[in-house]
């Protein structure tokens, strides 16, 4: 069972709403640690002088601030701690927006708030309020010495509080120059058609247990089999020629012939193959028309 790494309150307008913070997200990412191949023993890692390579007491350490010119501006810690956001136990929001005017660019890690119990009535009411109205509420708090900008949303009956990027912390597209030059391409009518035709052959509802991190559970299964007992030395996967299409048209038919019959194997077949021909239908008459 998750345990609460926060708990406050939701403050917006007069109403003040206790709540816990339990963490959405766990990770499963495989962590090896390093080893001395000769011995079996950890390898530790020690914090030198790039000047004389010696190492350098924890006492001694502090931090800097690298300028242009290459010169460093030191920083105590009782001088950041002086600029710490104040320690409030209050998620204050500021506002209420539609929840399609957030770009998912901004969001970072998600926590599901939990109401105190004594409280049950007013985090339903806040909960149906945002589901049925369709808005996020954008707020600010405090947690471990900084403070988050946060959205929290309505989802499955309950509330979630994702922190958020700062608008300066998210790159604009138009500064990578392949993006850049997307705005001069011109596609034709037809292309448009057969590319909407494959996204209908390959749409579906979206099931998260479908999908799973096929590398991490090779990677276990490979530690498995070693800890048993198992000598097993895996090749390197062949390296990919990088290939370019040629023909659009062509790409973009044989895909969709390819798609259809990959339906034709699944569940949904039948429902997914009558959207994909109610996307075909234009292409199909203008071809007879022209024939």
């Amino acid at each position: 069972m998750p345990r609460a790494i926060w708990s406050g309150s939701i403050s917006f307008g007069l109403v003040n709403i206790p709540i816990k913070l339990y963490a959405a997200v766990s990770r499963k990412t495989v962590h090896f640690n390093q080893l001395d191949s000769r011995t079996g023993a950890r390898v530790k890692h020690k914090k030198v002088s790039a000047l004389d390579g010696e190492e350098v007491p924890s006492e001694a350490i502090v931090k800097g601030y690298e300028l242009a010119s290459g010169d460093y501006v030191t920083i105590g810690d009782d001088e950041l701690s002086g600029l710490d956001p104040d320690a409030s136990r209050t998620i204050d929001i500021e506002e209420f927006v539609d929840l399609v005017d957030i770009d998912p660019l901004f969001y970072d890690s998600a926590y599901f708030v939990a109401p105190d119990k004594a409280t049950l009535k007013p985090y339903a009411l806040l909960t149906k309020a945002m589901e049925e109205s369709g808005k996020v509420g954008v707020a600010r708090f405090v947690m471990r010495s900084k403070q988050y900008l946060c959205a929290v949303r309505p989802k499955d009956g309950a509330l979630v509080l994702s922190t958020m990027v700062y608008a300066d912390e998210v790159h604009d597209p138009a500064e990578i120059p392949e993006i850049a030059d997307v705005d001069g391409v011109e596609v034709t009518k037809k292309e448009l058609d057969m590319a909407r035709q494959l996204i209908s052959s390959l749409s579906a509802e979206f099931e998260a247990d479908r999908f799973e991190d096929t590398y991490r559970n090779q990677v276990l299964e490979l530690i498995e089999r070693k800890a048993s007992g198992q000598a097993e030395v895996v090749a390197p996967p062949a390296a990919m020629e990088e290939t370019k299409v040629v023909d659009l048209m062509a790409a973009l038919e044989a895909s969709v012939k390819s798609a259809k019959e990959a339906r034709q194997r699944h569940p949904a077949a039948a429902s997914a193959d009558d959207e994909a021909e109610k996307a075909a239908a234009p292409v199909n008459k203008r071809a007879r028309k022209s024939a």
